[in-house]
């Protein structure tokens, strides 16, 4: 059979065992056990146990696991409240204090976690109910909210780097850098909307908030700058050269967890055994995914699937940006269904060929991923942010979250064109950090 028609067939067939309800990784190990077994017998199957073990084999993938115990540390304490109280003190005098809050909350919160819905319960808790009880609009009060938790996938320390980097043998401290800028991009623009629909619906007394004095200021701030020493001891330790990805992440779990038991008191047995039983079935599913993702790709490269569209794309006669385009669409489209770590690892081996064939930097195209990832994660039919600010937020709809998100998905669109018309808003702090690639 022609490697292009099976490659539908197994994109056909993935799909609708992925919507029959099983779970990813034992979808993607079922479809390719069953392209092997028919294609190739028996014999093949006995080298899947090899394969998929052997993706496991990895010392890099464990900051997966340590990077979640910073996250999950971090979630199960007031640290996401206090971050959000902090700043609300700080930036009560600036227009539109109450609503920059939350998003800075919500950028500073995803860099200490590392999760989109933490993100999202942690901070839309105290911001949803506040901005409401001010007179915010119920759409900008949740909207915000479900797009500003949308960073922790691309602020790092960011799982979903990890995942790409190791998916696409690239530096994860390179993707690390490569996500701030454009992650501060979107938080600028997501405040920039914020501010103008609170004034568009008439709301311009919400533009300035109250006052606290200069003591309840300080009192706040020891309780979130641990937090954020850690974070930045942890970055400065990667890109400093003092210690791997993998090495830092530990040590940062482990600062995190003496942090949340010191301030926080987070010291009971059954405390601590919900933040590593929580961790554990994460970090589990997630490398259940990346090793049934290792066999789907030998099962794409043994068919020679991914060889032919390769070679098919290489071919057309086509613009490189309306290659880009169709690739975004495709990446939208996938990640309206499917999770961001299960579309980074069974695209990675298709796209990474031809965006590089294409002339497109890899680091680049990560961001570009990663934006399209958090689209899908405030967009139906799966649009996990919103029904964590649903469960937050029960009164209000689902429709109006959508709606309220929708303006958010905007801005991220308008990103996604900044960075393919200005490359070096991703590139130019690794480039600038670690040296410029050859």
């Amino acid at each position: 059979m022609d490697p292009l028609a099976l490659g539908a067939i197994v994109a056909v067939l993935t799909i609708l065992t992925l919507f029959s309800g099983v779970s990813v990784a034992v979808g993607l190990l079922i479809v390719s056990g069953g392209f092997l077994l028919v294609f190739d017998g028996m014999r093949s199957l006995e080298l899947l146990p090899e394969i998929f073990f052997g993706k496991l084999d990895s010392f890099a993938l464990l900051s997966i696991p340590m990077f979640i115990i910073m996250g999950s540390s971090i979630a199960s304490t007031r640290a996401g409240a206090d971050l959000y109280e902090a700043l609300e003190r700080w930036l009560t005098r600036v227009p539109g204090g109450l609503v920059i809050s939350n998003l800075g909350a919500c950028a500073l919160f995803a860099a200490m976690s590392g999760s989109s819905p933490a993100t999202c319960a942690a901070i839309g808790k105290m911001g949803i109910p506040e901005m409401r009880k001010r007179g915010y609009p119920d759409g900008v009060a949740a909207g915000s909210i479900a797009a500003g938790g949308t960073l922790g996938i691309l602020i790092p320390p960011s799982v979903t780097m990890i995942v790409y980097g190791i998916a696409t043998e690239t530096s994860i401290g390179r993707l690390f850098l490569a996500g701030v800028m454009p992650g501060l991009m979107l938080v600028v623009l997501f405040m920039v909307w914020s501010l103008y629909s609170t004034w568009k619906f008439g709301n311009k007394e919400l533009l300035a908030t109250g006052s606290y004095s200069w003591r309840e200021r300080f009192e706040i701030l020891p309780r979130v700058v641990p937090f954020l020493a850690i974070i930045a001891g942890v970055l400065y330790a990667m890109y400093g050269g003092v210690a791997t990805p993998s090495e830092t992440a530990a040590v940062g779990a482990l600062l995190c967890l003496l942090v949340a038991m010191i301030i926080y008191r987070l010291w009971h047995p059954k405390a601590l055994w919900v933040v590593l039983r929580d961790s554990t079935r994460e970090s589990v599913m997630i490398l259940f995914i990346i090793a049934a993702a290792g066999v789907f790709s030998y099962m794409l490269s043994s068919l020679f699937i991914t060889q032919s569209i390769a070679e098919w794309i290489g071919t057309l006669e086509v613009n490189r940006w309306v290659l880009m385009i169709a690739v975004n669409i495709f990446l939208l489209i996938a990640g309206f269904f499917l999770p961001p770590v299960a579309v980074i690892l069974m695209s990675a081996p298709i796209l990474l060929p031809i965006i590089t064939s294409a002339g497109f930097d890899p680091i680049w195209f990560a961001v570009v991923l990663t934006i399209n990832m958090e689209i899908g994660l405030i967009s139906p039919p799966v649009g996990l942010n919103l029904y964590v600010i649903n469960g937050i937020a029960p009164d209000i709809s689902l429709k109006t979250i959508l709606l309220g998100s929708l303006p958010y998905v905007a801005c991220m669109v308008i990103a996604i064109v900044l960075l393919c018309l200005f490359p070096s808003i991703a590139t130019w702090l690794p480039d600038m950090v670690m040296g410029a690639r050859i």
